[in-house]
């Protein structure tokens, strides 16, 4: 008898200190996905000051200029850069995920050689970049090495 409330009790503890949370801490924030197309993973980086990650996809002109670490973009050259807020992964502690889409920069050359800069901003800050400086930051990345 003793084992049978032993028992009970245990099994009372045990059910109801195991409670369902509610983790969702969207805010009503949706993850968009973003898809490169045709263009492949080259680098990423990561802003703990602006809680930011980005990576950078670009086609086989961009990687080959990425490569020589040249200071322009090659002819037919394509990048675009993703930036997405990170949050705290409720599933690992310390790990991060991609939240809300920041903005997709676009660096392409042409066959003139000229090149052009396009940024598409959901930043509540209104900041023009500096087309020049952030041609120097894309062909500042380095393509990671992958085995």
């Amino acid at each position: 008898m003793k084992n049978t409330i032993l028992i009970l009790l245990v099994s009372l503890v045990a059910l109801t200190s195991c409670s369902k949370e509610n983790n969702d801490k969207d805010n009503g924030l949706s993850r968009v996905v973003f898809d490169p197309g045709h263009l492949k993973f080259i680098s990423n980086s990561l802003n703990p000051k602006k809680e930011t990650m980005s990576a950078l996809y670009g086609n086989e002109k961009a990687l080959e200029s990425l490569s020589k670490e040249s200071q322009t973009p090659e002819v037919g050259a394509v990048m675009k850069l993703v930036t997405w807020k990170y949050h705290d992964n409720p599933q690992y502690i310390g790990g991060t995920i991609t939240g809300e889409l920041v903005s997709i920069e676009t660096v392409q050359t042409d066959q003139s050689g000229n090149i052009s800069y396009a940024v598409k901003d959901d930043l509540t800050e209104s900041s023009s970049p500096d087309k020049e400086e952030r041609i120097k930051y894309f062909m500042s990345y380095r393509p990671v090495s992958r085995p």
